[in-house]
């Protein structure tokens, strides 16, 4: 995506802010289209025209902001990994220092309305798809995975200490994370799997993991 430059308000006009507020609304609506598209046709049958037909913008406009069908795929997966990581975030930040709250509140995230949308999952699993073969796709869900991996295991190894369970921490947030990312694949796969159904599985995973932090109704306060 062309980078805009973030200018203090002060000296900047009434219409420079306009035309600066113009350029982020039409990137953010080339965008969502390109996830429209991706969910609909897959990755290698999106275009920039058909980016462009959903956006209900000219391919001109598609060229001026990204110039090319790569790089608007590269900002669409950058805007999905913020998106998903400001989401888990600031579950995290909200849940208070309790450990076991904090795991609980990172695994309903994942099931979120918000996240787990249709549209949303099927761009998933389209770039997903084409990461093997694209170093920037790898490295930008890479780097998210790797984040998102290492907080589930200070977790998991904090409630380890806390409870005397005898399990290994790496491996155990190696099967949590598993876990997730199946339920997932299961959700993208549209088979009939509701996102309750899979948060209440996921939940079950991990009541049997931490009997003496967690409940089916949440994390247990005492």
């Amino acid at each position: 995506m062309k980078s805009i430059d973030a200018l203090p308000d002060a000296g900047i006009s009434g219409d420079r802010k306009g035309r600066k507020a113009s350029k982020e609304t039409r990137q953010q609506q080339l965008i969502e289209a390109t996830i429209d598209s991706l969910a609909k046709r897959g990755y290698a049958e999106t275009t920039l025209a058909n980016v462009a037909d959903g956006a209900g913008l000219s391919r001109g406009i598609v060229n001026f902001h990204f110039e090319s069908k790569e790089r608007l795929l590269i900002a669409t997966l950058q805007f999905m990994a913020d998106e998903y990581a400001g989401h888990w975030m600031g579950a995290y930040e909200k849940a208070g220092p309790s450990p076991a709250a904090r795991l609980w509140a990172l695994v309903a995230a994942d099931f979120d309305r918000k996240l787990t949308t249709r549209r949303k999952l099927a761009a998933w699993c389209a770039f997903w798809g084409e990461a093997k073969s694209r170093p920037t796709y790898q490295a930008l869900c890479g780097a998210r995975d790797a984040r998102y991996q290492q907080l589930f295991e200070d977790l998991v190894t904090a409630l380890k200490e806390e409870g005397g369970y005898s399990f290994e921490p790496q491996a155990t947030t190696l099967a949590l994370c598993a876990t997730l990312e199946g339920l997932w694949w299961r959700l993208m796969m549209n088979d009939g799997l509701t996102r309750e159904a899979a948060h209440a599985a996921a939940v079950e995973f991990l009541v049997g993991l931490f009997p003496r932090h967690m409940t089916r109704e949440g994390p247990d306060p005492t």
